[in-house]
């Protein structure tokens, strides 16, 4: 199909929707051609769109992906570089496609792990009362197309009361040029429940491809969630990716992010609070380099007393790459003794390196304490004098003030092989040699 303008694009991308017309129950039916009807009605963003002004998605809409069926599974070696030993519990998804044969789950009491398509009755149930209530399709075309392509996805349940110790790995795997795929996770940790989730972008593909992801996560009251969330993909890949948080009376939900390949990856990130006394800790970091662009969007409403919030989100852009980040704080009216700070913090390693950061503050509330900074700069002039002249060379010297400034957020991530992964990638990505 040819794509005329930025109205046709989303209809291009669903142009293989047929193959699953049909499938699942009436209510997910119903569900997808809402979705598929809302997508006709919106176009996809571009640089007039404020939200977007300063992430150009025209290379993406050159190409109109489409959704592979009959995909070749990878071998099971091919996965150990990403696999998490301290995950008793993997969902592998190819190409948008569940792996039975790669996937590991469990029977546990009050606990359930599963394909959207393997559920029982009452998961079911569960999966129809939540699923696409935080993710609504009528105003993001990307998230709508998602919804339109809904019948594979991870659907992960902690019942009342119960911690899940082991952290549960969710693998989505691209290797097909020119596919489109669109992951979708849904998560519902009931009241006390506990658990720490991964949310992994992997690629063998070598060429063009789309990830299109919505995850969407429930934190019941006194429950608490660490969400991982690694983007990691093939340099050409684009990555867009909705997550959207909700957080009951006196739960906590934590957040560590990374983008690290994709050649542009947008990352819109929303929490709201839904009762007194919630807390919320967002880490993130983007490491690029070479032509990519790396776009954060978050935002975090404050809608109820005694809240706490804190995020942390560092860049490193190298070459001529392009780094984003805009983040909202929303205190709204009677949420008083709120508790929230942002920091934003960049680090350019070359002169054609780019950053355009926009914290922001909205307070309607009198009895809070607030804050937040940003700074863009190049590698700290006193702390390398303060290096060379204990014995290092200006090349190693500047490597380790790389490294130190990405680890802080690496090293904060609640698993301990993925901090190891992590750090050895950080080391390669900002490593130079010495000159000759």
């Amino acid at each position: 199909m040819r794509v005329e303008n930025r109205s046709d694009y989303l209809n291009s991308l669903l142009q293989g929707r047929e193959a699953i017309a049909d499938a699942g129950s009436n209510w997910l039916r119903a569900l997808r051609m809402r979705a598929v009807e809302r997508a006709n009605e919106l176009a996809v963003p571009t640089t007039r769109d404020e939200e977007w002004r300063f992430t150009d998605l025209s290379p993406l809409y050159k190409i109109p992906f489409q959704p592979v069926s009959g995909t070749g599974v990878p071998e099971e070696s091919q996965l150990v570089a990403f696999s998490v030993p301290e995950a008793q519990t993997r969902l592998v998804f190819v190409d948008g496609h569940y792996s039975s044969e790669l996937s590991r789950t469990e029977a546990n009491d009050g606990l359930t792990v599963a394909n959207f398509a393997d559920l029982s009755k009452a998961a079911d149930a569960a999966l129809e009362a939540h699923l696409a209530r935080l993710a609504l399709i009528d105003g993001d075309g990307f998230v709508a197309v998602n919804t339109a392509f809904l019948r594979d996805g991870a659907l992960i349940q902690i019942a009342r009361d119960r911690a899940v110790s082991a952290p549960i790995h969710l693998l989505f795997v691209a290797t097909r040029k020119d596919s489109a795929a669109y992951p979708r996770v849904l998560v519902i940790a009931e009241s006390g429940a506990q658990c720490t989730v991964i949310e992994d972008f992997v690629s063998f593909a070598d060429g063009p491809y789309l990830t299109d992801a919505v995850s969407e996560i429930y934190v019941g009251e006194n429950a608490r969630v660490s969400h991982v969330k690694l983007q990691r993909e093939a340099s050409t890949a684009f990555h867009i990716a909705n997550t959207l948080v909700n957080v009951a009376r006196k739960g906590y939900y934590a957040m560590s992010t990374m983008a690290i390949g994709a050649r542009i990856s947008r990352h819109n990130l929303s929490i709201v609070q839904a009762g007194e006394g919630t807390e919320f800790s967002i880490d993130g970091l983007a490491l690029i380099s070479g032509r990519q662009l790396a776009d954060m969007h978050s935002s975090i409403d404050h809608a109820y007393a005694h809240g706490q919030s804190r995020q942390l989100h560092k860049t490193v852009v190298g070459g001529g790459a392009h780094a984003v980040f805009n983040g909202k704080i929303l205190v709204r009216h009677g949420a008083q003794q709120t508790d929230s700070g942002q920091q934003s913090r960049n680090l350019l390693i070359s002169d054609k390196a780019h950053v355009d950061t926009k914290p922001q503050l909205e307070i309607f509330a009198d009895d809070v304490k607030c804050a937040h900074g940003a700074t863009v700069g190049q590698i700290d002039a006193d702390e390398l004098f303060y290096l060379k002249s204990r014995g290092l060379s200006d090349t190693a010297a500047r490597n380790l003030l790389t490294y130190a400034f990405a680890a802080q957020v690496i090293e904060r991530i609640p698993v301990r092989s993925l901090v190891d992964q992590l750090e050895q990638t950080v080391l390669e990505q900002t490593q130079t040699r010495e000159p000759a």
